[in-house]
């Protein structure tokens, strides 16, 4: 393995890494979501979380960071969960969340939040939308809702330089 030194100390001043070297932070963007909307699905619907990026190279990695909060099972609900997708435009990328920790009972539950981190590497230079779905995990007819209470959901998109 090759040590690479860099001449300068100051992290700051620093323009370029190394040629294989990668993990510079090369752009961030951010978007919050304090609406409360809720489904009686097992289909997914939009939670209205999303956010769009343009990867100035086709060797960057997207470091995709979601926090939904206010999580909730209504009352009169006897379902299990709530399924929380990650979605690359229309490709699903990954399951957040299946069950938030209900007992199976018609009361009111508050599951609290569902954070998850997901690197992709999505090999363009055209802009892309990540966004969140939400579903009721188990049965249809459970009343799920993020967003409860004024709580905030966010979703953080780093375009990080690619490495070999």
């Amino acid at each position: 393995m090759a040590i690479i030194t860099l001449n300068n100390n100051s992290l700051s001043s620093v323009t370029a890494l190394p040629a294989g070297v990668g993990g510079k932070v090369l752009q961030v963007v951010t978007a919050i979501l304090g609406t409360q909307t809720s489904t009686t699905s097992t289909s997914d619907s939009n939670t209205g979380l999303n956010a769009n990026i343009t990867p100035s190279s086709t060797s960057s990695k997207i470091l995709v960071q979601v926090s939904h909060s206010g999580i909730i099972k209504y009352t009169g609900a006897t379902g299990l969960g709530v399924k929380i997708k990650l979605f690359r435009d229309t490709t699903e990328l990954d399951i957040l969340s299946t069950e938030a920790g209900w007992n199976n009972t018609s009361s009111y539950q508050d599951a609290g939040s569902v954070s998850n981190d997901y690197l992709d590497s999505p090999n363009t230079t055209s802009q892309i939308n990540y966004k969140t779905t939400f579903a009721c995990a188990n049965v249809g007819g459970t009343n799920v809702g993020i967003g409860s209470a004024g709580s905030l959901s966010t979703i953080v998109l780093m375009e990080i330089a690619g490495w070999l």
